[in-house]
Protein backbone atom coordinates (compact mmCIF):
# COMPACT_ATOMS: atom_id res chain seq x y z
CA UNK A 1 0.00 0.00 0.00
CA UNK A 2 1.59 3.11 -1.21
CA UNK A 3 0.07 7.00 -0.87
CA UNK A 4 -2.05 8.27 -3.39
CA UNK A 5 -1.77 11.23 -5.27
CA UNK A 6 -2.78 14.50 -3.32
CA UNK A 7 -5.44 15.54 -5.90
CA UNK A 8 -6.94 12.06 -5.10
CA UNK A 9 -6.13 12.22 -0.88
CA UNK A 10 -8.01 15.64 -1.02
CA UNK A 11 -11.46 13.72 -2.25
CA UNK A 12 -10.85 10.61 0.25
CA UNK A 13 -8.90 8.06 -1.37
CA UNK A 14 -5.40 8.03 0.52
CA UNK A 15 -4.11 5.34 -0.61
CA UNK A 16 -2.88 2.61 -3.84
CA UNK A 17 -3.22 -0.75 -2.96
CA UNK A 18 -0.97 -2.18 -4.80
CA UNK A 19 3.09 -1.46 -4.41
CA UNK A 20 4.27 -1.61 -7.94
CA UNK A 21 5.64 1.48 -9.61
CA UNK A 22 2.84 2.82 -12.51
CA UNK A 23 2.81 2.30 -16.17
CA UNK A 24 2.38 5.89 -16.23
CA UNK A 25 1.27 7.51 -19.36
CA UNK A 26 -2.68 8.68 -19.75
CA UNK A 27 -6.21 7.67 -21.31
CA UNK A 28 -8.38 9.69 -23.69
CA UNK A 29 -5.86 9.91 -26.20
CA UNK A 30 -9.10 9.72 -28.67
CA UNK A 31 -11.92 9.20 -27.77
CA UNK A 32 -11.84 5.54 -29.56
CA UNK A 33 -9.13 5.27 -26.39
CA UNK A 34 -12.22 4.75 -23.95
CA UNK A 35 -14.69 2.58 -25.12
CA UNK A 36 -17.72 2.00 -22.72
CA UNK A 37 -20.59 -0.45 -23.24
CA UNK A 38 -23.39 -0.73 -20.94
CA UNK A 39 -24.34 -4.33 -19.52
CA UNK A 40 -28.39 -4.10 -19.96
CA UNK A 41 -31.67 -5.70 -18.50
CA UNK A 42 -34.30 -4.10 -20.12
CA UNK A 43 -37.09 -6.02 -22.41
CA UNK A 44 -38.47 -4.70 -25.27
CA UNK A 45 -41.91 -5.84 -27.30
CA UNK A 46 -41.29 -5.74 -31.50
CA UNK A 47 -41.28 -1.83 -32.34
CA UNK A 48 -45.01 -2.99 -34.50
CA UNK A 49 -46.76 -3.57 -30.62
CA UNK A 50 -49.31 -0.75 -29.58
CA UNK A 51 -48.70 2.24 -28.86
CA UNK A 52 -50.93 2.51 -26.71
CA UNK A 53 -49.58 -0.43 -23.87
CA UNK A 54 -46.39 0.31 -25.08
CA UNK A 55 -45.64 3.90 -25.62
CA UNK A 56 -41.99 4.43 -25.31
CA UNK A 57 -39.53 3.48 -28.14
CA UNK A 58 -36.41 1.99 -27.28
CA UNK A 59 -33.13 2.49 -29.28
CA UNK A 60 -29.56 1.66 -28.74
CA UNK A 61 -27.12 4.83 -29.26
CA UNK A 62 -23.21 4.57 -30.07
CA UNK A 63 -22.38 8.14 -29.24
CA UNK A 64 -19.20 9.81 -30.28
CA UNK A 65 -18.15 13.58 -28.83
CA UNK A 66 -21.93 13.56 -26.95
CA UNK A 67 -22.16 13.37 -22.97
CA UNK A 68 -25.48 12.38 -22.37
CA UNK A 69 -27.52 14.92 -21.14
CA UNK A 70 -26.72 17.23 -24.22
CA UNK A 71 -27.47 13.71 -26.59
CA UNK A 72 -31.04 13.99 -25.07
CA UNK A 73 -31.23 17.45 -25.63
CA UNK A 74 -30.35 17.58 -29.07
CA UNK A 75 -32.67 14.78 -29.92
CA UNK A 76 -35.53 16.65 -28.04
CA UNK A 77 -34.98 19.55 -29.93
CA UNK A 78 -34.83 17.72 -33.17
CA UNK A 79 -38.25 15.64 -32.26
CA UNK A 80 -39.60 18.90 -30.46
CA UNK A 81 -40.68 17.55 -27.35
CA UNK A 82 -39.78 18.40 -24.16
CA UNK A 83 -36.24 16.63 -22.81
CA UNK A 84 -38.48 14.93 -19.82
CA UNK A 85 -39.69 12.47 -22.74
CA UNK A 86 -36.28 11.11 -23.34
CA UNK A 87 -34.95 8.75 -20.65
CA UNK A 88 -31.62 6.82 -20.46
CA UNK A 89 -30.15 4.46 -17.53
CA UNK A 90 -26.87 5.69 -17.37
CA UNK A 91 -24.99 8.83 -17.98
CA UNK A 92 -21.87 8.68 -20.32
CA UNK A 93 -19.84 11.49 -20.93
CA UNK A 94 -18.55 12.75 -24.45
CA UNK A 95 -14.36 12.26 -24.04
CA UNK A 96 -15.41 8.54 -25.07
CA UNK A 97 -17.29 6.04 -27.46
CA UNK A 98 -19.99 5.29 -25.60
CA UNK A 99 -23.03 2.35 -26.07
CA UNK A 100 -26.26 2.89 -24.68
CA UNK A 101 -29.86 2.42 -24.30
CA UNK A 102 -32.64 5.86 -24.37
CA UNK A 103 -36.49 5.81 -24.70
CA UNK A 104 -38.37 8.12 -25.88
CA UNK A 105 -42.52 8.51 -24.58
CA UNK A 106 -44.50 8.84 -27.63
CA UNK A 107 -42.21 8.45 -30.50
CA UNK A 108 -41.83 6.81 -33.96
CA UNK A 109 -38.91 4.77 -35.62
CA UNK A 110 -39.14 6.83 -38.41
CA UNK A 111 -39.32 10.34 -35.94
CA UNK A 112 -36.05 9.72 -34.96
CA UNK A 113 -33.25 11.80 -36.65
CA UNK A 114 -29.91 11.61 -37.76
CA UNK A 115 -27.48 12.86 -35.53
CA UNK A 116 -23.68 13.63 -36.31
CA UNK A 117 -21.76 11.33 -33.92
CA UNK A 118 -24.36 8.71 -33.18
CA UNK A 119 -25.34 5.41 -35.07
CA UNK A 120 -28.90 5.15 -33.58
CA UNK A 121 -30.43 1.58 -33.80
CA UNK A 122 -34.47 1.19 -32.56
CA UNK A 123 -34.60 -1.93 -30.06
CA UNK A 124 -38.87 -1.95 -29.85
CA UNK A 125 -41.12 -0.79 -27.70
CA UNK A 126 -41.56 -0.82 -23.84
CA UNK A 127 -44.52 -0.07 -21.39
CA UNK A 128 -42.43 2.02 -19.76
CA UNK A 129 -39.19 4.71 -19.30
CA UNK A 130 -35.82 3.39 -19.23
CA UNK A 131 -34.02 3.91 -15.23
CA UNK A 132 -31.70 3.92 -13.19
CA UNK A 133 -32.25 0.67 -11.91
CA UNK A 134 -32.34 -1.02 -15.60
CA UNK A 135 -28.52 -0.70 -16.46
CA UNK A 136 -26.87 -3.54 -14.30
CA UNK A 137 -23.19 -2.46 -15.51
CA UNK A 138 -20.72 -1.40 -18.16
CA UNK A 139 -17.97 -2.84 -19.94
CA UNK A 140 -14.68 -0.84 -20.62
CA UNK A 141 -11.98 -1.03 -23.19
CA UNK A 142 -9.29 1.50 -22.35
CA UNK A 143 -6.01 2.31 -23.68
CA UNK A 144 -2.79 3.69 -22.30
CA UNK A 145 -1.33 6.27 -24.34
CA UNK A 146 2.76 6.63 -23.99
CA UNK A 147 3.21 4.57 -20.54
CA UNK A 148 6.13 4.97 -19.49
CA UNK A 149 6.95 1.25 -18.05
CA UNK A 150 4.41 -0.56 -19.20
CA UNK A 151 6.07 -4.02 -17.97
CA UNK A 152 4.92 -3.05 -14.59
CA UNK A 153 1.08 -3.94 -15.63
CA UNK A 154 1.67 -7.44 -15.31
CA UNK A 155 2.96 -6.99 -11.24
CA UNK A 156 0.23 -4.85 -10.55
CA UNK A 157 -2.38 -7.13 -12.10
CA UNK A 158 -0.69 -10.26 -9.67
CA UNK A 159 -1.23 -7.15 -6.49
CA UNK A 160 -4.63 -6.48 -7.17
CA UNK A 161 -5.67 -10.11 -7.57
CA UNK A 162 -4.11 -10.72 -4.07
CA UNK A 163 -6.07 -7.99 -2.55
CA UNK A 164 -9.12 -9.32 -3.93
CA UNK A 165 -8.64 -12.24 -1.71
CA UNK A 166 -9.02 -14.72 -5.02
CA UNK A 167 -6.13 -17.52 -3.97
CA UNK A 168 -4.53 -17.48 -7.35
CA UNK A 169 -7.79 -18.09 -9.39
CA UNK A 170 -7.92 -17.62 -13.06
CA UNK A 171 -11.20 -16.26 -14.94
CA UNK A 172 -10.45 -18.01 -17.93
CA UNK A 173 -7.64 -20.25 -19.77
CA UNK A 174 -6.30 -17.54 -20.68
CA UNK A 175 -3.23 -16.35 -18.90
CA UNK A 176 -4.26 -12.68 -19.97
CA UNK A 177 -7.34 -12.47 -18.14
CA UNK A 178 -7.36 -12.29 -14.52
CA UNK A 179 -9.63 -11.90 -11.24
CA UNK A 180 -9.28 -8.74 -9.69
CA UNK A 181 -10.00 -6.47 -6.63
CA UNK A 182 -9.65 -2.80 -5.84
CA UNK A 183 -11.37 -0.55 -3.24
CA UNK A 184 -14.58 0.57 -4.12
CA UNK A 185 -14.00 4.01 -4.10
CA UNK A 186 -16.13 6.90 -5.62
CA UNK A 187 -13.62 7.82 -8.58
CA UNK A 188 -12.36 11.60 -9.00
CA UNK A 189 -15.16 12.34 -11.65
CA UNK A 190 -17.73 12.25 -9.38
CA UNK A 191 -15.96 15.32 -7.30
CA UNK A 192 -14.72 17.08 -10.55
CA UNK A 193 -11.29 15.83 -12.05
CA UNK A 194 -10.21 19.60 -12.63
CA UNK A 195 -12.07 21.12 -9.56
CA UNK A 196 -13.28 18.89 -7.28
CA UNK A 197 -15.88 20.72 -5.38
CA UNK A 198 -19.02 19.44 -5.74
CA UNK A 199 -18.53 17.10 -2.50
CA UNK A 200 -18.09 20.38 -1.01
CA UNK A 201 -21.44 22.08 -2.48
CA UNK A 202 -23.00 18.71 -0.95
CA UNK A 203 -21.55 18.62 2.87
CA UNK A 204 -22.77 22.76 2.69
CA UNK A 205 -25.81 22.05 1.93
CA UNK A 206 -25.85 18.73 4.49
CA UNK A 207 -24.77 21.68 7.03
CA UNK A 208 -27.51 23.67 5.96
CA UNK A 209 -25.22 26.67 4.59
CA UNK A 210 -27.10 27.31 1.38
CA UNK A 211 -25.02 30.59 0.90
CA UNK A 212 -21.88 28.47 1.38
CA UNK A 213 -22.95 25.83 -0.80
CA UNK A 214 -23.34 28.60 -3.73
CA UNK A 215 -20.30 30.27 -3.18
CA UNK A 216 -18.51 26.95 -3.12
CA UNK A 217 -19.84 26.25 -6.70
CA UNK A 218 -19.19 29.67 -8.28
CA UNK A 219 -15.99 30.60 -6.37
CA UNK A 220 -12.66 28.25 -5.98
CA UNK A 221 -10.96 28.88 -8.77
CA UNK A 222 -8.16 26.53 -9.71
CA UNK A 223 -5.27 26.83 -11.95
CA UNK A 224 -6.79 23.68 -13.83
CA UNK A 225 -9.39 26.18 -15.38
CA UNK A 226 -8.84 28.50 -18.25
CA UNK A 227 -7.64 32.38 -16.95
CA UNK A 228 -11.31 33.86 -17.51
CA UNK A 229 -13.29 31.25 -15.69
CA UNK A 230 -10.40 31.77 -12.76
CA UNK A 231 -10.96 35.33 -13.05
CA UNK A 232 -14.47 35.12 -13.15
CA UNK A 233 -14.82 32.77 -10.08
CA UNK A 234 -12.35 34.95 -8.07
CA UNK A 235 -14.36 38.28 -8.76
CA UNK A 236 -17.73 36.42 -7.46
CA UNK A 237 -16.13 35.28 -4.41
CA UNK A 238 -14.60 39.06 -3.78
CA UNK A 239 -17.81 41.50 -5.04
CA UNK A 240 -20.97 38.89 -5.07
CA UNK A 241 -21.94 41.71 -7.80
CA UNK A 242 -24.41 39.41 -9.79
CA UNK A 243 -24.87 41.62 -12.32
CA UNK A 244 -21.51 42.67 -13.56
CA UNK A 245 -20.48 38.10 -12.97
CA UNK A 246 -23.19 37.34 -15.98
CA UNK A 247 -20.91 39.89 -17.94
CA UNK A 248 -17.60 38.17 -17.04
CA UNK A 249 -18.73 34.20 -16.78
CA UNK A 250 -18.03 32.35 -19.70
CA UNK A 251 -20.98 30.92 -21.54
CA UNK A 252 -19.98 27.51 -21.67
CA UNK A 253 -20.32 27.67 -17.88
CA UNK A 254 -23.82 27.33 -17.72
CA UNK A 255 -24.77 25.96 -14.69
CA UNK A 256 -23.13 28.76 -12.47
CA UNK A 257 -24.93 31.21 -14.94
CA UNK A 258 -28.31 29.72 -13.95
CA UNK A 259 -27.26 29.97 -10.33
CA UNK A 260 -26.27 33.74 -11.07
CA UNK A 261 -28.99 34.46 -12.87
CA UNK A 262 -31.52 33.49 -9.92
CA UNK A 263 -29.46 35.54 -7.41
CA UNK A 264 -29.34 38.65 -9.89
CA UNK A 265 -33.24 38.79 -9.99
CA UNK A 266 -33.46 39.37 -6.25
CA UNK A 267 -33.68 42.90 -5.13
CA UNK A 268 -30.89 42.99 -2.33
CA UNK A 269 -29.09 41.21 -0.60
CA UNK A 270 -30.17 37.20 -1.10
CA UNK A 271 -30.50 35.42 1.84
CA UNK A 272 -30.52 31.56 2.63
CA UNK A 273 -33.82 30.80 0.77
CA UNK A 274 -32.40 32.95 -2.34
CA UNK A 275 -29.12 30.93 -2.14
CA UNK A 276 -31.27 27.66 -1.90
CA UNK A 277 -33.19 28.57 -5.05
CA UNK A 278 -30.08 29.50 -6.90
CA UNK A 279 -29.22 25.80 -6.61
CA UNK A 280 -32.70 24.87 -7.34
CA UNK A 281 -31.82 26.79 -10.80
CA UNK A 282 -29.52 23.57 -12.21
CA UNK A 283 -30.95 20.48 -13.39
CA UNK A 284 -32.40 18.13 -10.61
CA UNK A 285 -30.40 15.26 -11.36
CA UNK A 286 -27.01 17.67 -10.37
CA UNK A 287 -28.87 19.19 -7.28
CA UNK A 288 -29.11 15.08 -5.79
CA UNK A 289 -25.58 14.82 -7.14
CA UNK A 290 -24.30 17.65 -5.19
CA UNK A 291 -25.66 15.67 -1.64
CA UNK A 292 -24.41 12.27 -3.36
CA UNK A 293 -20.86 14.01 -3.50
CA UNK A 294 -20.63 14.60 0.06
CA UNK A 295 -22.08 11.26 1.08
CA UNK A 296 -19.42 9.99 -1.72
CA UNK A 297 -16.52 11.85 0.17
CA UNK A 298 -17.49 10.22 3.82
CA UNK A 299 -17.62 6.78 2.02
CA UNK A 300 -14.36 7.28 0.58
CA UNK A 301 -12.60 8.42 4.04
CA UNK A 302 -14.18 5.20 5.34
CA UNK A 303 -12.65 2.94 3.07
CA UNK A 304 -9.12 4.65 3.61
CA UNK A 305 -9.35 4.38 7.25
CA UNK A 306 -10.28 0.84 6.71
CA UNK A 307 -7.47 -0.29 4.79
CA UNK A 308 -4.99 1.95 7.29
CA UNK A 309 -5.89 -0.36 10.18
CA UNK A 310 -5.38 -3.25 7.80
CA UNK A 311 -8.93 -5.08 8.11
CA UNK A 312 -9.80 -7.27 5.18
CA UNK A 313 -12.28 -5.96 2.22
CA UNK A 314 -13.14 -9.77 1.19
CA UNK A 315 -14.45 -11.00 3.73
CA UNK A 316 -16.18 -9.91 7.23
CA UNK A 317 -15.10 -9.26 10.95
CA UNK A 318 -17.42 -9.02 13.82
CA UNK A 319 -19.73 -5.80 13.33
CA UNK A 320 -19.49 -6.05 9.24
CA UNK A 321 -23.00 -5.10 7.64
CA UNK A 322 -22.84 -7.30 4.01
CA UNK A 323 -25.06 -7.02 0.99
CA UNK A 324 -26.09 -10.36 -1.10
CA UNK A 325 -26.05 -10.60 -4.60
CA UNK A 326 -28.09 -9.32 -7.14
CA UNK A 327 -29.68 -12.49 -8.71
CA UNK A 328 -30.45 -11.18 -11.91
CA UNK A 329 -27.48 -9.76 -12.62
CA UNK A 330 -25.72 -10.81 -16.67
CA UNK A 331 -23.35 -13.75 -16.30
CA UNK A 332 -19.92 -12.95 -15.32
CA UNK A 333 -20.95 -9.53 -13.26
CA UNK A 334 -20.49 -9.57 -9.51
CA UNK A 335 -23.53 -7.33 -8.83
CA UNK A 336 -23.97 -6.25 -5.13
CA UNK A 337 -27.61 -6.14 -4.08
CA UNK A 338 -27.62 -2.97 -1.31
CA UNK A 339 -31.44 -3.56 -0.44
CA UNK A 340 -30.58 -7.17 0.74
CA UNK A 341 -28.28 -6.57 4.21
CA UNK A 342 -27.33 -8.90 6.95
CA UNK A 343 -25.32 -7.58 10.06
CA UNK A 344 -22.59 -9.76 10.60
CA UNK A 345 -21.53 -10.96 14.63
CA UNK A 346 -18.79 -13.17 15.84
CA UNK A 347 -20.82 -16.27 14.92
CA UNK A 348 -21.73 -15.76 11.53
CA UNK A 349 -18.18 -14.44 10.09
CA UNK A 350 -17.30 -17.95 8.95
CA UNK A 351 -20.23 -18.47 7.25
CA UNK A 352 -20.47 -14.83 5.59
CA UNK A 353 -16.77 -15.73 4.20
CA UNK A 354 -17.78 -18.38 2.33
CA UNK A 355 -20.77 -16.32 0.69
CA UNK A 356 -17.95 -13.75 0.30
CA UNK A 357 -15.62 -15.98 -1.63
CA UNK A 358 -18.19 -17.25 -4.04
CA UNK A 359 -19.20 -13.53 -5.14
CA UNK A 360 -22.35 -14.11 -3.00
CA UNK A 361 -22.47 -11.15 -0.45
CA UNK A 362 -20.10 -7.96 0.06
CA UNK A 363 -18.90 -6.00 2.77
CA UNK A 364 -20.25 -2.48 2.75
CA UNK A 365 -19.85 0.70 4.05
CA UNK A 366 -22.24 3.67 4.21
CA UNK A 367 -23.46 6.39 2.06
CA UNK A 368 -25.23 8.23 5.19
CA UNK A 369 -28.47 9.35 5.06
CA UNK A 370 -31.68 9.93 7.05
CA UNK A 371 -32.20 5.81 7.05
CA UNK A 372 -29.26 4.27 6.63
CA UNK A 373 -27.66 1.83 9.70
CA UNK A 374 -24.33 2.00 10.83
CA UNK A 375 -21.94 -1.11 11.50
CA UNK A 376 -21.14 -2.49 14.61
CA UNK A 377 -17.57 -3.55 15.77
CA UNK A 378 -14.94 -2.12 14.50
CA UNK A 379 -16.17 -0.76 11.34
CA UNK A 380 -18.45 1.37 13.07
CA UNK A 381 -15.92 2.79 14.99
CA UNK A 382 -14.28 4.17 11.59
CA UNK A 383 -17.87 5.00 10.01
CA UNK A 384 -18.85 7.20 13.32
CA UNK A 385 -15.61 8.99 13.70
CA UNK A 386 -16.02 9.99 9.62
CA UNK A 387 -19.21 11.38 10.14
CA UNK A 388 -18.08 13.05 13.26
CA UNK A 389 -14.91 14.60 11.96
CA UNK A 390 -16.82 16.44 9.06
CA UNK A 391 -19.68 17.25 11.10
CA UNK A 392 -22.26 15.24 9.83
CA UNK A 393 -25.58 13.23 11.66
CA UNK A 394 -28.05 11.18 9.45
CA UNK A 395 -31.27 13.82 10.40
CA UNK A 396 -28.47 15.96 8.13
CA UNK A 397 -30.18 14.75 5.20
CA UNK A 398 -33.61 15.80 5.80
CA UNK A 399 -32.97 18.14 3.30
CA UNK A 400 -35.89 19.50 0.92
CA UNK A 401 -37.09 18.62 -2.70
CA UNK A 402 -34.20 16.72 -4.67
CA UNK A 403 -31.32 17.34 -1.93
CA UNK A 404 -32.84 15.01 0.25
CA UNK A 405 -31.50 11.42 0.87
CA UNK A 406 -32.37 8.24 2.69
CA UNK A 407 -29.04 6.92 2.08
CA UNK A 408 -27.90 3.43 1.78
CA UNK A 409 -24.85 1.04 2.27
CA UNK A 410 -22.18 0.39 -0.49
CA UNK A 411 -19.82 -3.08 -1.35
CA UNK A 412 -16.37 -1.87 -0.15
CA UNK A 413 -14.64 -3.83 -2.49
CA UNK A 414 -14.46 -4.14 -6.44
CA UNK A 415 -13.73 -7.29 -8.14
CA UNK A 416 -13.93 -8.05 -11.63
CA UNK A 417 -12.16 -10.05 -14.38
CA UNK A 418 -9.37 -7.94 -16.35
CA UNK A 419 -7.45 -8.63 -19.62
CA UNK A 420 -4.65 -7.14 -20.33
CA UNK A 421 -3.25 -6.64 -23.60
CA UNK A 422 0.42 -4.99 -24.24
CA UNK A 423 0.71 -3.46 -28.30
CA UNK A 424 -0.97 -0.78 -27.18
CA UNK A 425 -1.19 -1.42 -23.45
CA UNK A 426 -5.14 -2.40 -22.88
CA UNK A 427 -7.64 -2.69 -19.91
CA UNK A 428 -10.91 -4.67 -20.56
CA UNK A 429 -12.96 -5.23 -17.98
CA UNK A 430 -16.10 -4.77 -17.31
CA UNK A 431 -17.72 -3.28 -13.57
CA UNK A 432 -21.56 -2.85 -11.78
CA UNK A 433 -23.59 -0.08 -12.03
CA UNK A 434 -22.34 3.14 -10.37
CA UNK A 435 -19.18 1.99 -9.84
CA UNK A 436 -15.84 4.14 -11.39
CA UNK A 437 -13.58 3.08 -14.42
CA UNK A 438 -10.93 5.21 -13.00
CA UNK A 439 -10.51 3.42 -9.66
CA UNK A 440 -9.23 0.34 -11.67
CA UNK A 441 -6.96 2.37 -14.43
CA UNK A 442 -5.61 4.24 -10.89
CA UNK A 443 -4.02 1.68 -9.72
CA UNK A 444 -2.28 1.01 -13.21
CA UNK A 445 -1.32 4.26 -14.36
CA UNK A 446 -0.73 6.09 -10.51
CA UNK A 447 -1.15 9.43 -12.36
CA UNK A 448 -2.41 13.01 -11.88
CA UNK A 449 -6.50 11.79 -12.04
CA UNK A 450 -6.11 14.66 -15.11
CA UNK A 451 -4.72 12.17 -17.09
CA UNK A 452 -7.14 9.20 -16.15
CA UNK A 453 -10.05 11.37 -18.12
Amino acid sequence: MRPAHPTEQAVGMEHYVSDTDGVGGHLREDDEHFRVRELERFDTEPVGASTDAYPHLVFRATLQGWDTNDFASRLSDALGISRERVNWAGTKDKYAVTTQLFSVYGADPEDIPEIDGAEIEVLGRAGRNLEFGDLAGNAFELVVSEPDRPDNAAAITDGLHDFGGLEGQRSDNSSDTTSIGVPNFFGQQRFGSRRPVTHEVGLAIARGDWEGAVMAYLGNPTDAEPESTQEARAFIEETRDWQEALERVPNRLRYERSMIHALAEHDGEPGPAQFRAALERVPSNLQRLFVHAAQSYAFNLMLSERLERDLPFDRPVDGDVVCFSDTDAPDGLELPDPDRLQRVDERRVDSVTRHCERGRAFVTAPLVGTETELADGEQGEIERAVLDDLGLEKTDFDLPGEFHSTGTRRAILLRTDLTLETDPLTLSFALPKGSYATVVSREYLKVDPVHLG
